[in-house]
C-alpha cells in the first residue's frame, strides 16, 4: 500500500503581497481570495480521511494475519465448504494438466515446423541437382516433388496444430485463470469472515461490563458485512465452476476431434481427409494443389 504525504507551502513573508492572475498583484481579502482557514480545513479533512482509511486497513490486516497464523498453527477454527473446496482442488489439478498438454503441443508444433522447413530446403536441393545431373534427373525430380508435397501438406497440418494450441491456451490461461482469480478473492474473503467471526465469538463469551454490549453490536455489524461478502463470493465461485466445466467439455470435444483427425489424416497420407478436417473446423486452407490424395505414396 502506498502512502502520500501532504506538504503545506510556506506562508508568505511579511511585507509580501499575494498575486492572482485575475486581480493583479494587490493583496487583500477581496477580489475572490479564499479565506486563510479554507485551505487548512480541506487539508485537515483529507488527512483525517487518509488516516481513517489507513487505520481501518491496519486493523483488518492485523485480524486476517492473526487468523491465518492461528490456522497454520492449528489453534484457530476455519469455515470449510468440503464440496466447494474439493471442486477448487480439482480445478487447480486440471489446470496443471492442461498446462502440460499446452507445453507438449507447442513443442510438437515447433519441432514439426522445423521438419517442414527442412523438407522445403531438401526439395529445393533435389530440384537444383535434377537440373544439373541429366543422368539422375528423373530420380532427383521424383524426390523433389515428394518433399514439396510433404511440405505443402505439412503446412496444412501446422494450421491445425496452431489452432489447437491457441484454443487450449485460451482455456488454460484465460478461462481457467479467470475462475481461479475469483477463487482467490473467495479465499481472502473467507479469512476475513473467520477473523471477524472469531472476534464476535470471543466477545460473546467474555465477562460482561458496561461497554461489552456496544462492542458486541459493533462486532456483529462488521461480521454481518463480511458474511454477506463471503456468501456472495462463494456463490460466484460455484457458478463459475459450473460454467467452466460445461465450457471445458464443449471446447475440448471440438479440439480433440480436430487434433485426432488432422494427425491421422496427415500420417496416413490422406490429403483430402486432412483438408476436409480443417474445413470442418473453419480453419483457413491453402488453395488446393495438384498433388494426389495419397501424398506419402508419390
Amino acid at each position: 500500500m502506498s502512502f502520500s504525504y501532504l506538504i503545506a507551502a510556506p506562508p508568505p513573508q511579511m511585507g509580501q503581497a499575494k498575486s492572482s492572475p485575475n486581480t493583479g498583484n494587490y493583496a487583500g481579502t477581496g477580489g475572490g481570495f479564499a479565506g486563510p482557514g479554507d485551505n487548512g480545513d480541506s487539508t485537515s479533512a483529507l488527512a483525517k480521511a487518509k488516516f481513517d482509511s489507513f487505520k481501518t486497513w491496519s486493523i483488518s490486516t492485523y485480524k486476517c494475519t492473526r487468523q491465518m497464523l492461528s490456522e497454520k498453527l492449528g489453534k484457530g477454527s476455519r469455515t470449510v465448504d468440503l464440496q466447494l473446496e474439493a471442486q477448487i482442488e480439482v480445478l487447480r489439478d486440471t489446470q496443471r494438466k492442461y498446462a502440460n498438454i499446452l507445453k507438449l503441443s507447442r513443442a510438437l508444433t515447433h519441432h514439426f515446423y522445423q521438419v517442414v522447413q527442412t523438407q522445403r530446403s531438401l526439395g529445393d536441393a533435389f530440384g537444383e541437382l535434377g537440373q544439373k545431373s541429366p543422368e539422375l534427373q528423373e530420380e532427383f525430380n521424383y524426390n523433389c516433388e515428394t518433399q514439396r508435397s510433404l511440405c505443402s501438406n505439412g503446412e496444412t497440418l501446422l494450421g491445425a496444430l496452431n489452432f489447437f494450441t491457441s484454443n487450449v491456451n485460451t482455456l488454460c490461461n484465460k478461462t481457467m485463470e479467470d475462475t481461479l482469480m475469483t477463487v482467490k478473492l473467495y479465499e481472502s474473503a473467507r479469512i476475513e469472515y473467520d477473523a471477524y467471526r472469531v472476534d464476535l465469538e470471543s466477545l460473546q463469551i467474555a465477562p460482561k461490563d458496561s461497554t461489552t454490549q456496544s462492542k458486541i453490536n459493533e462486532a456483529r455489524t462488521k461480521y454481518d458485512k463480511q458474511k454477506i461478502k463471503f456468501d456472495k463470493l462463494r456463490q460466484d465461485v460455484s457458478v463459475k465452476l459450473k460454467f467452466l466445466e460445461e465450457n471445458k467439455v464443449k471446447v475440448m470435444h471440438k479440439q480433440l476431434l480436430l487434433f485426432h483427425n488432422a494427425i491421422s489424416a496427415y500420417f496416413s497420407g490422406n490429403q483430402q481427409a486432412l483438408e476436409a478436417t480443417l474445413k470442418q473446423f473453419s480453419i483457413k486452407l491453402r488453395p488446393p494443389s495438384e498433388v494426389q490424395p495419397s501424398f506419402l505414396e508419390q
